[in-house]
């Protein structure tokens, strides 16, 4: 399997290798973001890509949305799309290096991006990063996918063996909200830090 560091996502940027650009926020994710009441919420999305959902974000008045992605491309998409979006809420780097503290931590087709022997580094970095009583929403595909390159698949069952001791499970079910295509392929998650 190639190394998926920097030069491996900014490579499928300039060959236009993004399948999981879906060209907008995801619905789930949209539906969860209006039923949030406070505006101050600092939130990040780690491997954000083309970040709608930070541009839906943005839009919607949380002005303390970060964006993170290893790929320089990503963000300056972004930037061309949305001129507007604060650059110092722009943050070109690896996410397991990243050291701030979040209200709200999305995930859109980052963990199915990384490496699977990532995943329990992935949860604690997750923890790393939430406030106390933070949490982390979005959504993991409840599909096999593939296992020698990204997307990668995976379950339930197996993603609860990172996720159940260091967070709150709030939700964790098939979305029923998702775009036609991933019908049935999604789980959405709200996972609540443990202290």
């Amino acid at each position: 399997m190639k190394k998926l560091d920097k030069s491996f996502w900014q490579d499928r940027w300039e060959n236009a290798e993004t399948g999981w650009d879906i060209g907008y926020a995801a619905t789930p994710l949209v539906a969860y973001f209006d039923t949030l009441k406070n505006k101050d919420l600092k939130i990040l999305i780690p491997g954000c890509g083309n970040a709608y959902e930070g541009e839906y974000l943005m839009k919607s008045g949380f002005k303390n949305t970060f964006l993170i992605d290893i790929a320089p491309l990503a963000l300056e998409s972004l930037k061309k799309r949305f001129p507007d979006f604060p650059d110092s809420n722009l943050i070109q780097g690896d996410f397991f290096e990243h050291d701030e503290k979040y209200d709200l931590i999305v995930e859109q087709t980052f963990f199915c991006a990384i490496s699977p022997t990532l995943r329990r580094a992935y949860a604690e970095k997750m923890h790393e990063l939430l406030h106390i009583n933070g949490k982390l929403i979005g959504l993991l595909f409840n599909d096999p996918l593939f296992e020698d390159h990204p997307p990668f698949g995976g379950n339930k069952a197996e993603y609860l063996t990172y996720f159940e001791d260091l967070f709150t499970i709030h939700h964790f079910d098939t979305a029923t909200n998702s775009i036609k295509p991933r019908a049935g392929r999604e789980l959405f998650i709200e996972f609540e830090k443990k202290s």
